[in-house]
């Protein structure tokens, strides 16, 4: 089972990023050890409930260097095992309410999730470092009025508790105080734990559900015109690049702290201009049109420190939605 380059961990194996990170890992030598939930046990007497890993053992090089394990962020302990003799773990798993319906609940099982996580580290007295994926929630919601924010900001809990929608504020919240949580744990601990900030994800997918932050990107395309104003200056990355940023974190000696991984920032016209332009097949709405939509423009996303480590992006916008709106045709979403 050993990868040339040893061993890491992948925490919830089955989502849109940590699934691209997986299949990244294989082709660079990694042996992966990844965490998904275990089926519900009357699964056994209704197989066609248990869940699909095909997207992940069809990975070239998964025969010989993929090993899939239950662990669940309800229990922390469940992590060791996998843990267990790796050098590196990448805890991108995360409970998600975009309902905002357990806000409370979410944030304490992200919160003892990652800490039972790093517990396991540490205990396992093999790992050298910890990649937490955290989000560009974590850095953009404070009310400060900035065209840029870097990783020296935080976003603000009573901030969005108090002027934000219900729509994912539990998400903001259980992940700007679990990044903070595991760093605070990392520092107290002698723990290496970095942490990656990515802004909207986008680009082609091999988890079996359409991730939110794909199909959020797709709203022109799509005709969500709910979700438009969420792209009024969004910032954005390839999931390909985000993957790139998370091996090159766990790799560069250097590293410390957090790091915001953003190629682009599009305004919602420039966005229309580029989709109707390029997409002429959909009814992309014009960027008259959207002149009208009204939200909060929230600020973009600074990568600079990233950039400086030597880390370059290979991909921009029309990498992004080229693989995603490919993807969605396949998938029979477009």
């Amino acid at each position: 089972m050993e990868g040339d380059k040893g061993t890491v961990c992948v925490t919830g194996g089955t989502g849109f990023v940590a699934s691209w990170l997986i299949k990244s890992l294989l082709q660079e030598g990694y042996a992966v050890r990844t965490t998904v939930r275990a089926d519900p046990e009357w699964s056994d007497m209704w197989p066609e409930n248990k869940r699909d890993l095909s997207f992940l053992t069809s990975l070239p090089g998964a025969a010989e260097k993929l090993k899939i394990m239950s662990a669940d962020l309800s229990d922390p302990a469940s992590y060791n095992a996998a843990i267990e003799g790796c050098k590196g773990v990448f805890h991108v798993a995360t409970p998600v309410d975009f309902e905002n319906k357990e806000s409370e609940a979410v944030t304490e099982r992200s919160i003892s999730g990652a800490l039972g996580i790093l517990k396991a580290c540490l205990k396992s007295k093999t790992v050298k470092r910890v990649v937490y994926t955290s989000s560009a929630s974590t850095v953009m919601f404070n009310g400060q009025d900035v065209e840029v924010v870097d990783e020296s900001f935080w976003t603000d809990v009573d901030f969005v508790r108090e002027n934000l929608s219900p729509f994912m504020r539990s998400y903001m919240i259980s992940k700007t105080l679990t990044e903070r949580a595991a760093l605070e744990f990392g520092t107290q601990h002698g723990l290496d734990v970095v942490t990656v900030i990515p802004s909207l994800v986008v680009g082609p997918f091999i988890c079996p559900k359409f991730p939110g932050s794909v199909r959020s990107s797709l709203a022109l395309v799509l005709g969500n015109q709910s979700e438009y104003s969420l792209l009024l200056n969004a910032s954005m990355v390839h999931v390909d690049d985000l993957a790139r940023a998370h091996i090159f974190l766990l790799e560069y000696p250097e590293a410390k702290g957090r790091y915001n991984c953003s190629s682009d920032t599009i305004s919602l016209e420039k966005l229309s201009e580029f989709l109707g332009g390029k997409y002429p097949e959909f009814p992309i709405p014009s960027p008259e049109s959207l002149g009208e939509i009204k939200g909060m423009k929230w600020p973009g996303v600074s990568s600079k420190k990233l950039l400086d480590t030597g880390f370059e992006f290979n991909c921009g916008v029309e990498e992004m939605f080229d693989g995603a709106i490919q993807c969605c045709k396949e998938r029979g979403y477009l």
